[in-house]
């Protein structure tokens, strides 16, 4: 699957004052006065894949919505329209580009960053809340009315949760009828519809097709995937990445930590492939990540390879958000090595690892009982009471024990007490929640030190500027400290200790 495709290397000239104007705003629905539009549309006009997904443009003599970085005709200004969001512009009644894919573009780094409501809100729609709870369910996780956030999203980002939902499930839907074989009622449902009905209108108001052109005008590649994809032989994706991905120090931190049973890393370095084990909310899943760059030999971007096996379809959106927040996918990494290169200390190591990423996890509660009791314990609790898999994949045997199954079975010590929380909500660590009350919830655990609490904040919670205690950080590396300190692990400057 295309799940991102990258048109060519944006202009090179310096956008003086460009790039501040356009991420300082570019969450907002409606900017304050006409210069952070012109500030955008200098964007669009240069072509500038740094933008694509921090906000999209759309075309009123056209009736097409696309990403910055679009290589179409660079429309006139009086014809263009900005939103925050794909959803906002599918609100105001534009069709997706099918040349610039404008649904397939990296997410909002915006949603790694803000620790507020809309950000809180946007890490659970991405997880698929909305589908399976409705947005009650989604106020209910934050705290709030469902009118509330409704009103705070609307107000930020042009779309409330419904539409955003909404067009999560076409991404998702487009993926399947581009990659699959399968028939497009099982796809309907798979995607998060209500019905096929439902579906069918959804496709045509967003692509202005129905689903079966939509599948017979998949590229060339996504037609050649299709022949091989079925629900055994798992499902190919390509996870999309803005700028420049520095690998190597993700896939070594990933075959550091390999809990035997649940993860396994195979191959040389430059050509490893990661495989792990999913829990989800209908099934389960492996997946394998490929550590071998994928996108353009020029320009910044590109995307992972990667192929999910799912035992139930309707875990596609959660299983792609969950690994884009392992592999940190969505940050901006031109925002991150501006700011900390410029420091005198880091400036070598960001030029030496321009895109070095911030891990997150897979599975919160996983991460945080595996940061507690470290590797050898971690895999100890998996042959003892983690769930074996129907069907085993190579080493791959098992799911990693969930937090009321450890409360239950070794109810003594801290990482009892740590599953009994995350079990019965004292802690919670879904992408909902606010990181300053999880980190307290943490340190009210017996045992629970505040180094441990600093790797699931990090780790868990994605927050990207983390500095454990004890660790001299200078305040200039804000908001990126997490960062930093990856850049100085891997010039093996500082380890942690954990």
């Amino acid at each position: 699957m295309s799940d991102f495709r990258q048109p060519g290397p944006p202009g090179r000239r310096r956008l003086d004052g460009v790039t501040e104007n356009v991420r300082e705003h570019a969450a907002c629905a409606e900017p304050e006065g006409s210069r952070y539009e012109d500030s955008r549309y200098e964007a669009v006009r240069s072509r500038d894949a740094r933008f694509d997904g921090a906000f999209f443009f759309a075309v009123e003599t056209t009736g097409i919505y696309c990403r910055p970085s679009c290589p179409a005709v660079t429309p006139k200004r009086r014809n263009v329209r900005f939103f925050a969001t794909a959803a906002a512009a599918q609100g105001s009644g534009f069709r997706a580009c099918r040349r610039c894919r404008p649904d397939a573009v990296p997410g909002s780094a915006d949603w790694n960053v803000r620790a507020d409501v809309v950000g809180r809100a946007m890490r659970l729609i991405g997880d698929g809340v909305v589908d399976r709870e409705g947005v009650a369910g989604l106020a209910g996780r934050l705290g709030y009315s469902a009118r509330q956030v409704q009103r705070q999203l609307t107000a930020a980002l042009g779309a409330g949760p419904v539409a955003l939902a909404r067009a999560q499930r076409a991404h998702t839907a487009r993926i399947l009828l581009q990659t699959t074989g399968l028939p497009v009622t099982e796809i309907a449902f798979a995607s998060g519809f209500a019905s096929v009905r439902q579906f069918n209108d959804t496709i045509r108001a967003v692509y202005a097709a129905t689903p079966s052109a939509l599948r017979a005008a998949a590229p060339a590649r996504d037609r050649n995937a299709r022949l091989g994809a079925t629900p055994s032989a798992g499902i190919p994706l390509r996870l999309a990445h803005r700028g420049p991905y520095r690998r190597g120090p993700v896939f070594d931190l990933l075959q550091h930590e390999a809990v035997a049973g649940v993860e396994e890393i195979s191959g040389p370095p430059g050509r490893r492939i990661y495989r792990r084990t999913l829990r989800l909310p209908y099934g389960t899943g492996i997946v394998a990540v490929d550590e071998r760059p994928g996108g353009p030999r020029t320009g910044p971007g590109g995307w992972l390879d990667a192929r999910l096996h799912l035992t139930d379809l309707r875990d596609l959106t959660t299983s792609v958000q969950r690994l884009r927040r392992l592999f940190d996918l969505d940050a901006d990494p031109y925002a991150v090595d501006e700011r900390l290169g410029a420091d005198p200390r880091l400036a070598p190591l960001v030029a030496a690892r321009p895109g070095l990423r911030s891990p997150g996890t897979a599975d919160p509660g996983e991460l945080a009982v595996r940061a507690l009791v470290g590797r050898a314990q971690a895999e100890r609790l998996v042959q003892r009471y983690g769930r074996a898999l129907d069907a085993p994949c190579g080493t791959l045997t098992h799911l990693f024990p969930e937090p009321a199954v450890l409360a239950g079975a070794e109810p003594g010590g801290t990482p009892g007490a740590l599953a009994a929380a995350l079990a019965d909500g004292t802690v919670r660590l879904d992408p909902g929640a606010d990181r300053d009350d999880a980190e307290r919830a943490l340190l009210a655990v017996p045992g629970v030190d505040a180094r441990t609490a600093a790797v699931v904040r990090t780790r868990a919670l994605g927050d990207p500027d983390v500095a454990p205690p004890g660790t001299a950080v200078p305040d200039t590396w804000r908001p990126w400290r997490s960062y930093a300190l990856n850049h100085l692990r891997a010039a093996g400057e500082w380890e942690q200790n954990r």
